[in-house]
């Protein structure tokens, strides 16, 4: 039996619902008069002579706000930090642009702040940028078209652009720049961004370009090692371990900062705060990864297969950094955004030297900040992989960690409140219990907030379910009973890319599919962790895409696509390399779904749909491959809380 527990509010919270802990005020008031000690928090006296320095005021285990929420009482100071990388080879150290917001306490009363900071290369926005072209046979090297870096695919237009308006919301759902405060006090050069929620409660924010944006020097690498010690400088600055300047070049020490840091942020923003915490950087004492990265390849690869983020079909490392290499100088970096596309291998689609730079899952032995990771559970842009590889190993290794999922997208940050309750724990050392809270907050399909013990849940099993074959390109059956052995079963799907995968899992029968149907569930099912499904195939053609689709099937026969995967053929042994398919060998094919957290309802069936390309995310071949699936030597695995026997079909 599964250990949950129901929370309110139910829906996620919205705007305004997650602003309700800044209605709580604390007992203290600005100013105090004396040294005092508030719910177990010393706040210690200011020298002879000097303004009584206050502190945070903790009630129910969170910071509440009780210093000004007026932008006009706060200090604003924009900073160049230099880091000990030169990536744009113009002979000195890069330097990134930040911008610190801190209260006026920690000029006129000795208050020192932790960091809530976030650093991204979408502040100064996107360059509209072509995609590659993913419509040509596999393994084909696309010769390029005329100007630098035409790669003959569709425009990416940053107006249209999900990543760049989930990373400038904050952690209350809003924009990143603040619209009430524009007509008064310091104009923002970055970014607003949390600070109406962390500064009342006496955090400091800094916001800071990504190398190769905005007012950053430096170039865009997309996740290279550059882009990890650029953002990895701020955190020594904040502890007095790295220099900075401002404009005039003054030097500028953060000797107001406790050195405590909080990294946070969504898509690329949460990606940079996996990236520093896996180099151990002393300071850094908290992330919250929002629709994070743990590793590019599994960003734009799946398995040897050349697979796009979700809506972004066609882009690729370099085009990320071309789109974010908003630096004023436009010549510097062009030579490294070439090796970027040189570097990142479309045509294989294989692991490299390259990719393994890019893989935060190496160091993650070196994490030692608290990791509450956040991730929407139909996130096909970063996918659920993503949130769960990183978890799972955070987990195995005692970090601090909690995850939230959600119903939505893309983005999606926790509520306030739990923040809050990181924070106050983490960076303000504050006793507050939350690493004894359930690990995992999953949003339902009815949009309730259910606590759980751990995630995936402790009570899935795997269920091991078998392929009958249909008839005539009908369904076949998803069964847990043995099915015949001895000769093979043969059942075929003709490759048609320019089928969308919805369109072929809702169709009734189809010669570009095979579906195969649990019975009628009695009772809901739910599935909690990574499908998985071990293939016999044999192709007639030396390359083939290979997908796979879970699916739930309504009373009616609609199908919803839970989750799906991919796989290269060619790489069967290994994602690093990339070996030969002769035409009628059959092979071994195992490969993993993106984990999901789902319950299928009574009455519904369970169905796996397999296909050859997948017109969304694969590379997308003329017509007409043909794929033969053994069905007696293939078989689907689901981790179903309860195992098998909760796959009970309708009697």
């Amino acid at each position: 039996m599964s250990s949950s527990r129901r929370v309110t509010p139910g829906p996620v919270p919205s705007a305004a619902s997650r602003r309700t802990g800044a209605a709580r005020r604390g007992a203290a008031a600005l100013g105090l008069a004396v040294a005092t000690t508030v719910t177990g928090l010393t706040v210690n006296s200011a020298p002879a002579g000097a303004a009584v320095p206050v502190g945070p005021v903790i009630q129910d285990g969170m910071a509440q706000p009780v210093f000004s929420s007026n932008r006009n009482d706060w200090i604003r100071e924009e900073v160049w930090v230099e880091t000990p990388v030169d990536s744009d080879g113009d002979g000195r150290n890069d330097r990134v642009h930040a911008e610190v917001t801190r209260l006026r306490e920690t000029e006129t009363a000795g208050l020192k702040s932790p960091v809530v900071y976030e650093v991204s290369p979408y502040y100064a926005g996107g360059n509209d940028i072509a995609n590659h072209d993913v419509d040509h046979e596999l393994n084909q090297a696309v010769r390029p078209g005329k100007g630098w870096l035409n790669r003959g695919g569709k425009l990416l237009d940053p107006a249209a652009d999900e990543r760049l308006s989930a990373a400038a919301a904050d952690d209350s759902g809003a924009g990143g720049a603040d619209a009430s405060l524009a007509a008064s006090g310091p104009q923002p050069v970055i970014s607003t961004s949390h600070e109406s929620n962390w500064l009342p409660r006496g955090f400091a924010v800094v916001h800071a370009e990504s190398l190769g944006s905005g007012q950053s020097d430096g170039c865009p690498t997309t996740g290279g090692r550059n882009e990890t010690i650029g953002a990895k400088s701020v955190v020594d600055w904040l502890n007095g371990r790295a220099k900075a300047y401002d404009a005039s070049g003054r030097e500028v020490g953060a000797t107001w900062s406790t050195g405590k840091v909080g990294m946070i942020g969504t898509s690329y923003n949460g990606t940079l705060p996996n990236a520093v915490a896996s180099t151990g950087v002393e300071g850094l004492e908290a992330i919250v990864p929002i629709s994070a990265i743990s590793s590019w390849y599994d960003y734009y690869r799946a398995n040897g297969a050349v697979v796009a983020a979700g809506g972004y079909q066609g882009e690729d490392t370099d085009v990320l950094a071309e789109y974010v290499y908003t630096r004023a100088d436009r010549q510097v970096c062009r030579s490294v955004i070439e090796e970027l596309a040189k570097a990142q291998d479309r045509v294989t689609g294989d692991y490299n030297a390259f990719w393994d730079e890019r893989n935060y899952m190496n160091d993650v032995g070196k994490v030692h900040a608290a990791v509450l990771v956040a991730h929407g559970l139909n996130d096909w842009n970063v996918k659920t992989k993503q949130a769960a590889q990183w978890y799972e190993a955070l987990k195995a290794r005692g970090v601090p960690h909690k995850i939230y999922l959600h119903q939505g997208g893309h983005g999606g940050s926790p509520s306030v409140d739990v923040l809050n309750r990181w924070f106050t724990r983490y960076l303000l050392d504050y006793q507050n219990g939350v690493e004894n809270d359930p690990r995992a907050l999953v949003q339902r399909e009815d949009k309730t907030l259910v606590q759980y013990a751990e995630w995936p849940d402790p009570a899935a099993a795997n269920a091991e379910l078998n392929l009958a074959p249909g008839a005539g390109g009908a369904a076949g059956v998803l069964t847990p009973d043995k099915t015949r052995k001895g000769k093979p079963v043969t059942e075929t799907i003709v490759d048609d890319a320019t089928k969308p995968a919805q369109t072929l899992a809702d169709a009734a029968t189809s010669p570009n599919r095979l579906a195969y149907k649990s019975e009628a569930l009695t009772a809901a099912a739910r599935l909690s962790g990574t499908p998985r499904v071990s293939l016999r195939m044999s192709f007639d053609q030396p390359a083939a895409n290979v997908t796979a689709l879970l699916v739930d099937y309504d009373q009616s026969g609609k199908a919803k696509i839970i989750t799906r995967g991919w796989t290269d053929p060619q790489n069967r042994k290994s994602i690093s390399r990339t070996e030969p398919v002769k035409p009628g060998t059959p092979y071994r094919l195992d490969f993993d779904l993106q984990p999901h957290d789902y319950i299928f309802p009574a009455g519904h069936r369970i169905g796996v749909v397999l296909l050859s390309s997948d017109y969304e995310y694969t590379i997308r071949p003329a017509p007409g491959a043909r794929l033969h699936l053994d069905t007696t030597k293939s078989t689907v695995t689901l981790p179903i809380v309860g195992g098998a026997g909760a796959l009970t079909p309708e009697s």
